[in-house]
């Protein structure tokens, strides 16, 4: 399912753009800050960003280059402002649409739809397949039994990893240290273990008896399937 962002310190705005959202079928985060939207958009596997730019915290402008520099994500930018330097600074800092309130909430769905139609129908898309899983690399997307599923941003890059490197051992000091944001939290290696369980708990049919993650007693794990593009 679709992750969108929507990051909008007016409380009704917020709340209307969400349950329409939410009513077509979409995953939606809500954040009324940078600092809230920063953070959902670590955890989380985010698609779209609806982003104001007058947020009380900091400038909209400064989380979109935040945004585009470290995930794929399409960006639509909301403003009160009607001015030509507004939207070309938008533009510049990263966005890819420009919305001036009071704006139609049903041209800002037909805009996201439009999107991911345009997404779905582009050609040649690298894709990676495993068995019953399918790993879209440049989209950050992944599908069990086609079905696609929500990974947080580092069970995407952990999946990510292992089906780069298929049928290896990998200990955990590797998976630290490719996998996770050394220069954030502190990280142990009880953190790999934990991030596993949780990504067995979405790709395979019985964790408790896994067929893709393999634990090797007292070396790591390995991608037992064979993988393909």
């Amino acid at each position: 399912m679709p992750g969108i962002l929507v990051v909008e310190d007016d409380e009704n705005l917020n709340r209307g753009i969400t349950f329409s959202l939410k009513k077509s079928g979409y995953e939606v985060f809500s954040a009324e800050s940078v600092k809230k939207a920063k953070r959902i958009a670590s955890a989380n596997n985010v698609d779209v960003a609806i982003c104001d730019v007058n947020l009380p915290d900091g400038n909209g402008l400064e989380l979109v280059r935040w945004m585009r520099n470290c995930q794929n994500v399409y960006i639509i930018c909301l403003t009160a402002l009607d001015q030509e330097t507004d939207q070309v600074m938008g533009y510049e800092a990263g966005a890819d649409d420009y919305m001036t309130k009071p704006f139609s909430l049903s041209v800002l769905l037909l805009k996201i739809e439009a999107h991911f139609r345009r997404r779905k129908n582009e050609p040649g898309t690298p894709k990676i397949h495993s068995k019953d899983i399918v790993f879209i690399p440049g989209e950050m997307r992944a599908f069990v039994k086609e079905r696609e599923i929500s990974l947080t941003k580092n069970e995407l890059k952990m999946l990510s990893f292992f089906l780069q490197n298929p049928k290896q051992i990998l200990s955990k000091t590797q998976l630290l240290e490719n996998v996770f944001d050394l220069d954030g939290d502190f990280m142990d290696e009880n953190t790999v273990a934990v991030n596993i369980r949780r990504l067995r708990e979405k790709i395979e049919e019985d964790p408790a008896a896994p067929v893709y993650i393999k634990n090797i007693r007292g070396l790591g794990y390995i991608w037992n399937q064979e993988v393909s593009q």
